[in-house]
């Protein structure tokens, strides 16, 4: 379990690839797909799954996620998605458009993604902010 825990913690602190377009986005969650075993998703600040979805689970969370970053980001780049390796993942961040702070930390400290997809089972991850309600009913409808 350390080891696990180790490896969680080194790739939600290590390098990550940004997902700019959003076409880039669309072709990194038909990668997800194509492998949807082992897919664990966790919500920041929250108890984490003990075990990976379930295929047709996973695909509810990207239509859900995917649905929701489109909608509440008023962008024409995407920008909020980051991922180990854009055409292998097996670990990828995605932050709250409501909530995006400065995720690099240059103004006082990075604020951790809202949303997590890893193939290795996630620890908790500690969130100073409270949890919008919007937010947790959303979790809640996804995985009640």
């Amino acid at each position: 379990m350390a080891d696990s825990a180790n490896a969680f913690s080194q790739q939600l602190s290590g390098r990550l690839l940004g997902v700019i377009r959003w076409q880039d986005l669309d072709a990194l969650w038909i990668r997800v797909h194509a492998a949807p075993e082992g897919w664990y998703a966790s919500l920041t600040g929250e108890v984490p799954p003990e075990v990976p979805l379930a295929a047709d689970a996973l695909q509810h969370f990207v239509a859900e996620v995917d649905a929701l970053l489109r909608r509440e980001h008023k962008e024409d780049y995407c920008g909020i998605v980051y991922a180990d390796n854009l055409e292998t993942p097996t670990f990828i961040k995605i932050y709250d458009p409501n909530n995006l702070g400065s995720s690099c930390g240059m103004h006082g400290g990075a604020y951790p993604p809202r949303w997590l997809l890893s193939r290795l089972r996630p620890e908790r991850i500690a969130d100073a902010a409270p949890l919008p309600n919007v937010r947790r009913r959303w979790w809640q409808a996804l995985f009640g």
